[in-house]
């Protein structure tokens, strides 16, 4: 386990001074209850702590890049930034979820697999390098994990509520807007969706997410990017 922790740190650019706190950020509830270690022997304590550096470092971040934006946008796109999906696909990248300890109860039931398992331990190991470094330590840390996941141009398209848009031209006519999901891809822990959109029954936007949220949101806008387009409601 030492040299695949030598090769973890090497991977993600960060290398502990006390590597008890990387052990700590891996070790799942179910695995301190089965070995009847103390609860706070496990990663939700980190958690806890990551979870509010993340939000604080994400908040700095969105706060400097969209001065005239209100609150209540910027808590939407940070909404956006750090949910459970992303911080999931992040562990998956960074191969976190290999590296848990797990109870084998945890193990049978599909535990390594789940998305908010691997979110929260991604929010453990973000408080033990914290602890471990300083807060700019640290910053620097997330903005370089998450840089990719962060796309400006995105982050406006998201702030965007398309379908209450293209729900109030529909009803400005009298007609109805319907979503389905047409087609479900991937293994359950990766799933692709697409959605249709139609109005009175005719196909105006496609749409295509890693959440049916993020599909009928990306439907809807495509159906607007059509209106748009064509001048013409």
């Amino acid at each position: 386990m030492a040299e695949k922790l030598d090769l973890f740190q090497e991977k993600i650019g960060y290398y502990f001074k006390n590597i008890d706190l990387l052990k700590t950020a891996l070790t799942h509830s179910s695995y301190v209850n089965e070995n009847k270690m103390h609860h706070y022997e496990s990663n939700e304590r980190l958690e806890f702590l990551g979870d509010a550096v993340l939000d604080l470092v994400i908040g700095e971040f969105l706060y400097l890049t969209f001065p005239k934006e209100s609150e209540g946008y910027l808590s939407k796109i940070r909404s956006e930034c750090v949910n459970e999906h992303v911080l999931s696909k992040i562990s998956k990248e960074i191969g976190l979820g290999s590296l848990i300890y797990f109870g084998n109860g945890e193990i049978k039931n599909g535990g390594r697999f789940r998305e908010s398992t691997s979110s929260d331990a991604l929010e453990a190991l973000i408080g033990a390098i914290y602890l471990d470094s300083s807060f700019k330590t640290c910053e620097e840390f997330v903005l370089k994990l998450f840089g990719s996941h962060i796309n400006v141009s995105e982050i406006k398209t998201i702030s965007r509520d398309y379908k209450t848009e293209i729900q109030e031209i529909a009803q400005k006519y009298g007609k109805i807007c319907k979503y389905e999901i047409v087609k479900e891809e991937g293994p359950d822990n990766d799933k692709t969706f697409y959605c249709h959109l139609s109005i009175d029954d005719e196909i105006v936007g496609k749409g295509v997410g890693k959440t049916k949220k993020k599909a009928t949101q990306m439907a809807a806008k495509a159906a607007m990017d059509d209106l748009e387009g064509n001048k013409n409601v």
